[in-house]
C-alpha cells in the first residue's frame, strides 16, 4: 500500500512546504503593505531585480555575483528597515490572547453597568454578544454600526423614543456592529405565558445559535439571560457580570459545558424554590 503512494510524498511535501511559505510570506506583506518602509523595500527590491536581470543578460560575472551577494543581505536589512514593525508584531502575538480577555471583561464591565441602569429605570433592552457562530443574516437586515461596547451608548440606543431602540443590538468582539435586530421567536409550547415578547426573542436565538442574549424587562426591570435555550431570570448585577464572565471568557470546551450544565442546574434549583412568578405580563 505504502509503495503505491512513495512516488506522490515528494511531491506532497514540496507542495506543503511551498504554500507554509506562501502563507507566511503573504502574511508579512499584508501586515507591512501600510507601513512607511514598504516603498523603501519595493523600490530596493525592484532596483536588485532590473539590476540582476541586466547584468545576467550582459554576461557581467562580477557584477552579477556582488548583485547576489546582496541579494543574501537583504533579509537583513528587511529586518532593519522594518524593525519597529517587526517588533510590534511579536508583541501583539505575545499578548494577544491575555488582551482579548481583557477586552471582553472590561466590554462585560460596560454591559453591566449599562443594563444596571435601564433596570432601575425600567427600560427595556434587547443585547445579542456573538460568541462562536456568526449572526450575519440578521446583521444584514439591522441597521450597520461601528460602535465600543460602553454603558452611554448602549443607553442612548434604547432609550425610550429613540430610533434605535426598538429591535435588538448585536455585539461582535467588543464592537456594537447592528442595531434594531429582528431576532426569531421561540416557538417552544413549554414557555411561560407571562414572558413578553424580548424574552421569547432571546429564547428563540438561543435555540439557534450559540450566542449570549441579554433582557433588560420594560415592565419589572429584571435582569435575564437566554443562552442554549435556558433563560436565566431575575439576575442581579453581580449575578449578571459573573454569568457574562462564564459565558464570554471561558473558551475551554470541556470547561464550558460543565460550567454550563452546573449553570442549568442552579436555574432549575432557582424556578422550583423561588419565590412565584410576577403576574403581570412581561414584555
Amino acid at each position: 500500500m505504502h509503495a503505491i503512494f512513495d512516488p506522490v510524498i515528494p511531491y506532497l511535501r514540496v507542495a506543503t512546504e511551498i504554500s507554509i511559505l506562501f502563507c507566511i510570506i503573504y502574511g508579512i506583506f499584508v501586515y507591512l503593505r501600510n507601513t512607511r518602509g514598504a516603498l523603501v523595500i519595493f523600490g530596493l527590491a525592484s532596483a536588485w531585480l532590473l539590476l540582476l536581470i541586466f547584468a545576467k543578460s550582459c554576461s557581467l560575472s562580477v557584477i552579477s555575483y556582488l548583485i547576489e551577494l546582496l541579494g543574501s543581505s537583504l533579509v537583513v536589512i528587511l529586518f532593519v528597515i522594518f524593525q519597529p514593525e517587526l517588533r510590534r508584531l511579536l508583541a501583539q502575538l505575545g499578548s494577544y490572547v491575555y488582551w482579548r480577555g481583557q477586552r471582553r471583561r472590561e466590554m462585560i464591565g460596560e454591559i453591566v453597568i449599562a443594563c444596571t441602569d435601564m433596570a432601575r429605570r425600567k427600560c427595556g433592552a434587547l443585547i445579542v454578544i456573538e460568541s462562536r457562530m456568526r449572526l450575519q443574516t440578521l446583521v444584514d437586515d439591522a441597521v450597520p454600526l461601528n460602535d465600543r461596547v460602553i454603558a452611554p451608548v448602549l443607553e442612548s440606543i434604547f432609550y425610550p423614543g429613540a430610533p434605535l431602540h426598538d429591535g435588538a443590538v448585536i455585539i461582535r468582539g467588543d464592537r456594537i456592529i447592528a442595531a434594531r435586530a429582528i431576532l426569531p421567536l421561540t416557538r417552544s409550547e413549554e414557555i411561560s405565558p407571562r414572558l413578553g415578547t424580548r424574552h421569547r426573542a432571546a429564547l428563540g436565538i438561543s435555540e439557534e445559535c450559540d450566542a449570549v442574549t441579554i433582557v433588560v424587562s420594560e415592565e419589572t426591570g429584571s435582569i435575564s439571560i437566554a443562552h442554549r435555550n435556558v433563560l436565566h431570570r431575575d439576575l442581579a448585577s453581580d449575578e449578571l457580570a459573573k454569568l457574562l464572565e462564564t459565558l464570554l471568557v471561558l473558551r475551554d470546551d470541556d470547561e464550558f459545558s460543565e460550567t454550563a450544565k452546573l449553570l442549568e442546574e442552579e436555574q432549575s434549583e432557582k424556578l422550583q424554590g423561588g419565590p412565584a412568578e410576577r403576574g403581570e405580563a412581561e414584555r
